[in-house]
């Protein structure tokens, strides 16, 4: 049963005054929007609650803590971590990861903030958001906070070999790894810079998260200080939302929570940051060796108190209006210059401090040009004052808020958490969160005071221009800052065991073989959902079809609040290999040169006038039955409202028929894509790994890396050495003529009374050809490694299986779900230190991939990757096997809204993928045993079968000679 199911209506909902227990009515308001209502109250112990009501079947759910650190230990870090390592009524390890395979939730985490700290979930089913909820409240409110989770999440001191008290003692905690991981992150680094720059009096000075260095200094004692001081109602912001009933969730939280507590005082306020005399000028580094084009520069200000709700709005307006696309007139000139070639991290408007920040600034560059990009910005501002910002510009900001304030999408983050995130700021530092919500009002106010006179051009002159509250921060690689950590971190360990005692050494080995060696839990303390909870059909979207020629056009009626959603997929004909590595750029560059007679600039502005965006991307995908061939395909995707659905379908044709490449926008995107991917390297890397590795054994997989991994990285990289971007002009311009040979698949989302809509200038663009499959050839089967600048590991093995209608597909999904949960999770990351382990399974590509993430170990990461089978004869019961088909059912039924279900039915459907096909798949799955689980792995999973690859910062084959692996070791 879904919670839209259960039968409960909004009608009921309470009066302002109104009492419901302890809790008063504050404020109730209609969001007409988005159909919904907020509901506002506080709580006489001084917790302020909201609850938005509305038909959704995800509900959602969260309690926010103001957390403000004083100092660099990571301590809301790490009490996020140990809060959900075992509570009073839940006394097992771990029970947040081990409600992720009890649970059939759509979003299950907790997240640390600068400022805050939120325990949050959202899940579609009644009773799980029940269990859920207790085990949240109990987690953050009741927490056991033992010593042991303190070691394993926080820090400790641990021998090279555990048992061994004469080995090399060494630093570890998971949270100690993460942050490691994270500091090595050029963007994380200048965001944390970011703060301690302009609020160099307040928390936001701090690391919430943890310096690396600083996070040992952190006591066990400390950490439950902070927890007392900070997790108790008083100081609690509570979040509900959907349909289930307001009162039934307040008499949990009143029973569970109120009543176990008095009133407490607590100041977390955040004072106002004193204004600066004048400018500064701040420079940090982070570890890199791309001294060439590694260097940031970013220009900040202090503006305005973000719980000012018409002044945040118009800040927001400003910095989408500046920076907001490549044709922005203060992003555009930045690019331009030609001193860099993408935006700096931290560029745009930040409303997560209490008084905001506003920032612009350059990445990919030579560090003799930082300097240079501070008078760039400040004169580029100038001169936008001094002429006046295009009421064009303005209006189609505006019209971006107004489609966000419209649409309802679960993509990326569930609805149900969007609304959340939307207010939260605002209402943690005093602001009103309905105006965060329903923006129709400030935006009025906007339009009224545009008509008055200009509004803009005076904020950047006193916020920006003449505000002395000014940082230019300079982002710089070092070469030998890696190396330099990693000596002030044995330096530490060696410090702070100086004055050791045998006794002392005898004791780390104690803690260390108690954490290697920690008992089962008793999971039968937990709830959990069952088998019958699964719910086995899949959405079956009605939709209208129409055969032309050279086309197919599907219709699909769906409430999509006044917007229109158009995709146009192209099965692709005949292309040369070069041509599909071609192909993911292709997609990025074609919606950002120009298109008909619009260059880049007059089509960038056209797009942000009258539409939600136009984008483009490159597919690819196996048929249900057969894994060597594979399909490829170009989507081009477009929103609008509907009183501009028809300029919508006319840019899709201009940008389809007659795009306009630039030379000089080309080498632009080049630097910007080759930035972007180096960016992202680290952080993405257990992805990149398994990409690697996935490429020895997979024709999908190696068509992956070769469009998207480290090979078209390296592909970017030539490209913008060689600068032969008349070559490059014409292999796009090639390849553009090439594709108006398939034979399109238009499909189109809109309310019924927008269906009637005129697709056929694109359809008719088409020569109709028949869509071509390959069998992109395998990488090598040699175990690969890519070094690059971070300190910690990203280790995969992949292991090609079997197609997705094939017999044992559902059993290796199901044990991709038991490995992560039972082995991996408590191998890698309890056991190991690293943030992340995992198991996972596309039974579409029928790769299945072993990963970690910001791992400190390699060798001993491949060790356990080679001990599944050992596993998996030990003792595994019922339990085990139910939860894993609870994971494996949730993968199979994601969560989608009005803009997506649609169009996932119809290419399901086209792909061969259909409804029957899937719900067949389901119900094979519940035929799953333990038996099947351990047959395929001992199958499909083993040595022989395996590719394997790390990214790391070192060379891996002195720690895997005895696993006997010898990696290729490129650097990246």
């Amino acid at each position: 049963m879904t919670i839209s199911q259960e039968g409960r209506t909004q009608a009921e909902l309470p009066q302002v005054g109104e009492r419901l227990g302890r809790y008063t009515v504050e404020r109730v308001e209609t969001l007409p929007e988005t159909a919904s209502v907020y509901v506002q109250l506080r709580h006489d112990l001084g917790s302020r609650h909201i609850h938005v009501a509305r038909q959704d079947e995800n509900a959602g759910f969260a309690v926010t803590f103001p957390t403000v650190p004083k100092d660099s230990t990571g301590v809301p870090h790490i009490l996020e971590h140990i809060a959900l390592m075992g509570s009073k009524r839940y006394p097992v390890s771990d029970p947040f990861f081990a409600m992720i395979p009890r649970s059939l939730n759509t979003f299950m985490n907790a997240m640390t903030a600068a400022d805050w700290t939120t325990y949050l979930f959202s899940t579609r089913n009644p009773s799980d958001f029940r269990n859920l909820l207790g085990i949240y409240l109990d987690a953050a409110f009741f927490p056991r906070l033992s010593r042991f989770s303190f070691l394993r999440d926080g820090h400790r001191f641990e021998n090279a070999d555990p048992a061994d008290a004469g080995s090399e003692l060494k630093m570890q905690g998971v949270v100690y790894n993460e942050m490691k991981g994270a500091m090595a992150s050029p963007g994380m680094v200048m965001f944390k810079a970011l703060g301690k720059a302009l609020y160099p009096d307040l928390t936001y000075a701090n690391n919430s998260g943890g310096e690396p260095s600083k996070i040992p200094e952190l006591t066990y004692e400390n950490l439950k200080a902070f927890h007392a001081a900070h997790y108790h109602p008083s100081n609690a912001f509570f979040y509900t939302y959907g349909a289930l009933p307001l009162t039934e969730m307040l008499e949990t939280i009143e029973r569970d929570v109120m009543a176990h507590f008095e009133p407490h005082d607590l100041d977390v306020q955040i004072p106002d940051q004193p204004n600066f005399p004048a400018p500064r000028t701040e420079q940090v580094s982070y570890p890199s060796t791309d001294t060439e084009r590694g260097a940031q520069a970013l220009v900040a200000w202090k503006v305005t108190p973000t719980f000012q709700a018409y002044d945040n709005l118009k800040w927001s307006v400003l910095s989408e209006v500046l920076l907001g696309n490549p044709a922005a007139p203060l992003y555009k000139p930045l690019i331009d210059s030609g001193l860099g070639s993408a935006l700096a991290d931290g560029s745009g408007y930040h409303d997560n401090f209490r008084e905001a920040a506003f920032a612009a600034g350059l990445k990919g560059l030579s560090a003799e040009n930082a300097p240079k990009v501070e008078a760039l910005v400040l004169d580029t501002l100038r001169r936008i004052e001094r002429e006046g910002l295009d009421d064009e510009l303005i209006d189609s900001a505006l019209h971006q808020f107004e489609i966000a304030q419209r649409e309802v999408s679960n993509a990326g983050t569930p609805y149900a958490l969007k609304v959340l995130f939307a207010m939260l700021n605002p209402w943690l530092y005093g602001g009103d969160p309905v105006a965060s919500l329903n923006l129709s009002a400030e935006l009025e106010k906007l339009r009224a005071e545009r008509a008055q006179g200009r509004v803009f051009e005076p904020m950047i002159r006193q916020s920006l221009l003449d505000n002395p509250h000014r940082v230019t921060l300079s982002l710089l690689p070092d070469p030998q800052l890696q190396e330099r950590q990693a000596a002030e971190e044995r330096a530490m360990v060696e410090r702070l065991s100086a004055h050791f005692t045998d006794q002392d050494r005898a004791a780390i080995v104690e803690d260390a073989l108690t954490l290697q060696n920690a008992p089962a839990d008793d999971h039968s303390l937990l709830p959990s959902l069952g088998l019958s909870d699964v719910t086995l059909s899949v959405p079956r979207p009605a939709y209208a079809s129409e055969e032309l020629p050279n086309a197919a056009i599907y219709r699909a009626a769906q409430p999509t609040g006044g917007l229109v959603y158009l995709d146009v997929q192209l099965p692709l004909p005949e292309l040369t290999p070069e041509q599909l590595d071609l192909l993911p750029f292709y997609a990025f560059a074609v919606t950002r040169n120009g298109a008909a007679d619009m260059d880049a600039v007059a089509l960038t502005r056209r797009i942000e006038a009258v539409t939600g965006g136009i984008s483009a991307s490159a597919g690819k995908g196996n048929s249900p039955d057969d894994l060597a061939a594979v399909r490829t395909s170009l989507t081009f995707s477009g929103k609008a409202l509907s009183r501009n659905a028809t300029a919508l379908v006319g840019l899709m044709r201009d940008v389809i028929a007659r795009p306009q490449f630039s030379e000089e926008r080309l080498a632009q995107l080049v630097n910007q894509r080759v930035a972007g991917m180096r960016a992202g390297l680290i952080s993405n890397g257990s992805a990149y790994a398994s990409t690697l590795a996935g490429a020895q054994i997979s024709p999908l997989e190696a068509l992956d890396e070769r469009q998207g991994g480290f090979a078209a990285f390296k592909r970017l990289q030539q490209w913008q050495a060689q600068g032969d971007w008349m070559t490059l002009k014409a292999q796009l311009e090639e390849l553009s003529a090439v594709l108006l040979a398939a034979r399109p698949r238009l499909v189109l989302s809109a309310a019924e009374g927008d269906l009637n809509l005129n697709v056929r200038p694109i359809a008719d663009l088409f020569g109709g050809a028949g869509a071509q499959l390959y069998t992109p050839p395998l990488a090598a089967r040699v175990p690969q490694a890519r070094t690059a600048d971070t300190p910690v590991a990203y280790n995969a093995a992949a292991f090609a299986t079997v197609p997705y209608v094939h017999p044992d597909s559902p059993a290796l999904l199901a044990l991709s779900k038991l490995l992560r949960t039972e082995y991996l999770l408590k191998e890698l990351r309890e056991k190991g230190g690293a943030y992340g382990g995992s198991a996972g399974f596309d039974p579409r590509s029928g790769v299945f991939t072993l990963s970690s993430y910001r791992d400190p170990h390699i060798g001993r990461t491949f060790e356990v990757f080679g001990k599944i089978g050992a596993f998996l004869n030990g003792p595994l019961t019922e339990r085990e096997l139910t939860e894993a088909l609870l994971g494996a059912s949730r993968q199979l039924d994601p969560l989608l809204s009005a803009d997506s279900v649609a169009r996932s039915r119809i290419f399901s459907d086209l792909a061969g993928y259909s409804a029957d096909v899937q719900e067949d798949y389901k119900a094979r799955l519940m035929r799953v045993t333990l038996d099947d689980l351990r047959r395929v792995q001992q199958r499909y999973l083993t040595a022989e079968r395996a590719a394997y690859a790390t990214l790391s910062g070192r060379d891996p084959n002195p720690e895997t000679a005895a696993q006997q692996l010898q990696f290729e070791v490129q650097s990246v």
